[in-house]
């Protein structure tokens, strides 16, 4: 048995996905009755540029102009999110007497529309509010109502509890956590992301499946996000590689909208050493979240293989394989399928490829050792361990 499948006295754990999820195509004409549903009257609209362009922005204000909803907006999100862009984003809350949040885009718009809703009625600096300083104590309730709308498959922001920035005085992506900062809706309709190129589809497609598996993995008590994990890895299996190739396949593209839900649903239960060096590897060498997770992976994944043989064994059955076979086999096998799959849509092998430098790797360990998300990585490591995860996967 897996040591984290039953409870002990000392593990206790609260569970809850509180979300209304407004899924399907045509969902987003559902959105004014949702900004009804929680008194809107002036929502800000956070995007970002790229969003603007390709003209979801203007889909979605004009199911806001027909339902006769006011709004304004901000749509100035960096693709990596920072202090900066928050608290320009905070101005144009404050200046147009908005009462509400509506997020549209990937990650960083929803990310930074969780932080922008945070300091609407909490005191700056954001660094205050760090999970892996223990500040979502400081976080409370008293924060304006936010829908997320996702044009990418992958953060799966739209469903969790946490909003990531780069900031000035950690260095560092830093995690604001709390159940508070949770979307009030999301609406998730497939036919926004019909649009995604194919290495964005590849690199946030990789970030979902890595939040379900080091979720699956980490030495966390929570059955029902492991149930979500192993559901949202199915899923990811049989389509992303479909949805790379083939961008106007709706099924795959739903599919995969699921996926990233699922992986945000279940990382409430815990990350590991995969996202700590990923959150590094964005602000130091510039690496997409995504690709950085995905190249980073398998190298993990063999590092906890002494200590989550028998999952791995059922992660390579949801991608596959059959389960009349050695667990210790089964376990390989399902690295194996990761650097297939990383390979089938297109993710370059090595950190080299994506541009890091090796001489940065250093900084990379420490800042990894600094992020919270090695805690509940299956296999303690220290900063050392992070320094030769990454060496390997340069």
């Amino acid at each position: 048995m897996h040591p984290f499948d039953m409870p002990t006295e000392a593990r206790v754990t609260e569970m809850s996905w509180p979300t209304k999820i407004v899924f399907g195509v045509g969902a987003l004409k559902r959105l004014p009755a949702q900004v009804a549903r929680l008194k809107m009257k002036r929502p800000l609209v956070v995007t970002d540029a790229g969003v603007v362009k390709v003209g979801l922005a203007q889909r979605v204000f004009d199911v806001l102009k027909e339902a006769g909803v006011d709004y304004a907006v901000f749509d100035r999100v960096e693709p990596n999110p920072t202090e900066k862009d928050v608290f320009a984003g905070l101005e144009a809350y404050r200046s147009a007497g908005c009462d509400g949040i509506v997020a549209l885009g990937g990650g960083s718009p929803l990310d930074a529309a969780k932080l922008i809703q945070l300091l609407t009625t909490h005191e700056p600096p954001l660094s205050r509010y760090d999970d892996a300083k223990g500040g979502d104590q400081y976080v409370r309730d008293d924060v304006p109502p936010l829908i997320a709308i996702p044009t990418t498959a992958g953060t799966g922001s739209e469903v969790s509890r946490s909003g990531v920035a780069t900031l000035a005085d950690t260095g560092r992506k830093t995690v604001i956590f709390s159940p508070f900062l949770m979307p009030k809706a999301a609406i998730c309709d497939p036919e926004l992301t019909l649009g995604l190129p194919p290495g964005v589809t590849a690199a946030t497609g990789m970030d979902a499946f890595t939040h379900c598996l080091e979720a699956y993995l980490s030495n966390g008590f929570h059955p029902l996000a492991d149930s979500v994990a192993i559901d949202g890895i199915i899923r990811v299996g049989r389509s992303l590689v479909t949805a790379v190739k083939e961008g106007s396949n709706v099924s795959a593209r739903a599919d995969m909208m699921v996926a990233a839900m699922e992986g945000a649903m279940a990382f409430q239960k815990g990350l590991g050493a995969c996202h700590a060096l990923a959150h590094a590897l964005t602000p130091i060498s510039n690496v997409h979240h995504g690709l950085a997770n995905a190249i980073v992976l398998p190298v993990v994944m063999e590092f906890n293989r002494p200590m989550t043989t028998a999952r791995l064994a059922r992660v390579a059955v949801a991608l596959g394989e059959f389960a009349n076979m050695r667990e210790d086999v089964l376990a390989g096998h399902a690295i194996e399928r990761v650097r297939k799959l990383n390979a089938a849509i297109g993710i370059p092998a090595r950190l080299r490829d994506a541009g890091v430098q090796e001489k940065d790797l250093p900084r990379i360990a420490a800042k990894a050792f600094e992020d919270a998300s090695h805690l509940s990585n299956p296999r303690k490591c220290t900063e050392e361990d992070l320094l030769m995860m990454a060496r390997e996967a340069f």
